[in-house]
């Protein structure tokens, strides 16, 4: 099975609804057979690199409602985040562009899938629970580090804003033709699609679904003519058998 997800790293409920599919991966029989792809969505292309401003001042002047009720909205994603064991820290976040983000993760994914889910798991957990700044160079360059990235070609990349630009490019242009106007997006088998961070059991419920129709159970046509000489858990039928002259 494949799934492909199109989410940005300063979106909140992208990382709520990557655990979730982590979750819902984990009780599943099947979930060595998932091959989980990331893909790049900038949430705001033109965003500007972190002002200053907190994000709930962020959020105020972009939806044009009072720093109070951005703090309360807040507040309840945090909570959706916390029931999947994530620590959103709002009061410290540093809203900023991602683009260069998304670069590095392409980066990483050419080291491997492994290297590619180790850094969108480390972008988010920076930028939500750490507060770190991740449209900053060396701050990016220590995160390639902590995934195991060589330090230096990571830094190469990130100043040379041509470099992965066009892999990211791909997978916004590949999301706008599938209609993709918000994150997280999750595409299964190129058939079924999940938009938003959905409760856990649909995420479980619809893997299984997915599973189930890609792996039907054989079905038989019986040749049998009568349903004696068999064996259940509740014994066994004995044949009737007409006696012999």
């Amino acid at each position: 099975m494949n799934i492909q997800v199109w989410s940005d790293f300063v979106c909140p409920f992208c990382y709520i609804g990557k655990r979730r599919l982590e979750l819902a991966l984990e009780q599943l029989p099947f979930k060595d057979d998932v091959e989980v792809e990331f893909k790049s969505f900038e949430l705001d292309p033109n965003a500007s690199f972190y002002s200053g401003k907190s994000i709930h001042e962020a959020l105020a002047s972009k939806y044009g409602m009072s720093v109070e009720r951005a703090k309360e909205m807040n507040k309840g994603v945090g909570e959706q985040a916390a029931s999947v064991g994530l620590t959103y820290n709002f009061d410290e976040m540093k809203p900023t562009n991602t683009f260069t983000a998304h670069r590095l993760a392409k980066f990483a994914k050419d080291k491997g899938s492994e290297v590619e889910k180790k850094m969108t798991e480390k972008l988010l957990y920076a930028y939500f629970t750490e507060s770190r700044l991740i449209s900053d160079e060396e701050t990016l360059a220590d995160i390639a580090e902590e995934v195991g990235l060589n330090r230096q070609e990571a830094l190469e990349v990130i100043k040379d804003t041509n470099k992965y630009a066009n892999e990211v490019r791909i997978d916004e242009s590949v999301a706008q033709q599938y209609g993709i106007t918000g994150v997280p997006f999750f595409i299964i088998n190129q058939k079924y699609a999940i938009s938003g961070a959905q409760p856990l059991e649909t995420f479980t419920s619809a893997l299984q679904k997915v599973w189930e129709e890609e792996h039907p159970k054989p079905t038989f046509q019986d040749l049998s003519t009568n349903t004696d000489a068999i064996c259940t858990d509740d014994g066994c039928t004995i044949p009737n058998q007409k006696d012999s002259k």
